[in-house]
């Protein structure tokens, strides 16, 4: 879906979300929109289009089609972002890393993100991966959807493997499953934790926290200023 600032991903009811009655912001009845910067248009501006003519050129070279790979391109406040097909993550890492004129040597790290509704059917999850060139000094980022029916996305420890840890904790807190991980387990909850903490249809509340021995209420048993 299409909005006035880009594509709209979900539409938020309260400020986060709830809609059990665990929403103790005050702000119950807010109703927005989220939208995300939409495909961007040529020239990029600067060294983007440099990096996605090579990227772009390398992939054809390799015989896949750019289209198929690349989604979309996002330029925003001074950023770029490649949105990739999950099937071809892989051969688009691997390029970004190899290719002497691009050689994005460093993955930081994914996060996770999720936005159900009906806006993102089909494109709920996303992993979110941040690669710097040091020899170039740039910095980049690649967007991978996957539907909550099927969270699999590859994983891309074959090309970065420092990425072991961070793919674990997106598992652990988005439930996105990274196919090919070495060894794909939570990293931060207990192992029997039910759910995934981070996603934002996981339920607000109901689970008291003891923290240096004292014991913090549920947020749903929390005062309510609405």
């Amino acid at each position: 879906m299409r909005g006035d600032h880009g594509d709209v991903v979900a539409t938020r009811h309260g400020m986060f979300g709830a809609n059990n009655g665990g929403d103790t912001s005050g702000y119950g009845g807010l109703v927005r929109t989220v939208a995300m910067p939409g495909a961007g248009a040529r020239p990029y501006g600067g060294w983007f289009d440099e990096v996605a003519d090579e990227l772009e050129g390398a992939l054809e070279e390799q015989g896949l089609e750019p289209g198929n790979a690349i989604e979309k391109t996002v330029v925003d406040r001074g950023e770029l972002t490649f949105h990739i097909a999950r099937e071809h993550l892989l051969q688009v890492a691997k390029t970004l890393r190899d290719d002497p004129a691009l050689r994005f040597e460093l993955c930081t790290g994914v996060s996770g993100v999720h936005f159900p509704g009906p806006e993102s059917k089909g494109r709920e999850l996303h992993a979110v991966y941040h690669l710097r060139s040091i020899t170039h000094n740039r910095l980049i980022r690649l967007d991978v959807s996957a539907p909550d029916s099927d969270p699999h996305i590859p994983s891309v420890v074959p090309v970065y493997p420092t990425n072991d840890w961070h793919e674990r904790e997106t598992y652990d807190f988005f439930g996105i499953v990274f196919d090919g991980h070495p060894a794909l387990t939570r990293i931060m909850m207990p192992d029997d934790w039910q759910g995934f903490p981070q996603r934002k249809d996981y339920p607000l509340g109901g689970i008291p926290v003891e923290y240096k021995g004292a014991q913090i209420p549920a947020p749903d048993q929390r005062r309510s200023y609405s």
